[in-house]
């Protein structure tokens, strides 16, 4: 379970994002996803005697890392390369959700079920997910979309939208200003309706 497992591109991945060297030094959600990477790189082992040890040593630091960072990254959840956690604790991943690559998880996300036995969201690639935000049901969030903090998504959001509130509802996009020449910035955001 060594920082620089060159065998592992989904970790490595993880590491790019975290930009700092080190980063189980220094980053205690990372403590959580290379657990989790150690324990999907376990799974994939011929069945045996080797595969049964490591299960058993990925089942005891899963829990010491899920006590001491408050982050529950189960092995059978499908979490795509580059995941990154901001400020660890109170993040629960139901075992059967899939979560794309290069997301962005905040303090307290929660995605799972609605109901016991019940469907678990899908994630795009590319999406945040603010601080509390709750993901819940066979819901899918689309390419590059962005849940606002606090918010509970019970409905599909399109690719690239922003969802927040309770429930959530999608935001309409700002439209992009873009200043011309001789124009300030402002000139620009008043032609477009913005700020007035």
């Amino acid at each position: 379970m060594y920082a620089q497992d060159e065998s592992d591109p989904d970790w490595q991945a993880d590491v790019a994002r975290c930009g700092v060297s080190r980063p189980l030094l220094k980053e205690q959600s990372m403590w959580a996803i290379r657990v989790y990477r150690f324990g999907r790189k376990v799974d994939r082992r011929p069945a045996g005697a080797v595969r049964s040890l490591l299960t058993r040593v990925y089942w005891l630091l899963f829990r010491l890392t899920e006590t001491l960072t408050g982050v529950s990254l189960p092995k059978d959840a499908v979490i795509g390369p580059g995941l990154r956690i901001w400020h660890f604790g109170n993040i629960f991943i139901h075992p059967d959700a899939v979560i794309g690559s290069n997301c962005t998880l905040r303090q307290g996300v929660t995605i799972g079920n609605r109901e016991e036995g019940g469907e678990v969201p899908v994630i795009g690639n590319n999406v945040e997910l603010g601080a509390y935000a709750q993901v819940l049901g066979g819901i899918r969030i689309g390419n590059d979309a962005r849940i606002g903090a606090m918010s509970v998504v019970l409905t599909d959001v399109p690719p690239g939208a922003t969802a927040v509130g309770i429930p959530a509802r999608i935001i309409p996009a700002r439209p992009r200003v873009v200043a011309t020449s001789g124009t300030t910035a402002n000139d620009a955001m008043i032609d477009e309706g913005v700020g007035t």
